[in-house]
């Protein structure tokens, strides 16, 4: 299986997760949120945000990419 790029994967991560501390009640941050998860599902070949998350993270860490980028 093809698997995102470290760099891509990282970026997908960390703006998923300023998404979701944003205000939800907002339909703009609402779609970012929707738009990251399923990028990160299709990136890990994935179907749960959950699941995604975990393999990019798991794949981060085995790249040693899971540092934020300087």
């Amino acid at each position: 299986m093809l698997m995102a790029h470290p760099a891509v994967l990282r970026n997908l991560v960390e703006r998923y997760a300023a998404a979701t501390a944003a205000d939800q009640g907002d339909p703009a941050v609402r779609r970012q949120v929707e738009d990251t998860a399923y990028t990160l599902c299709v990136s890990t070949g994935t179907r749960r945000v959950e699941d995604a998350l975990a393999a990019a993270r798991e794949l981060l860490a085995r790249t040693g990419a899971l540092a934020p980028a300087a």
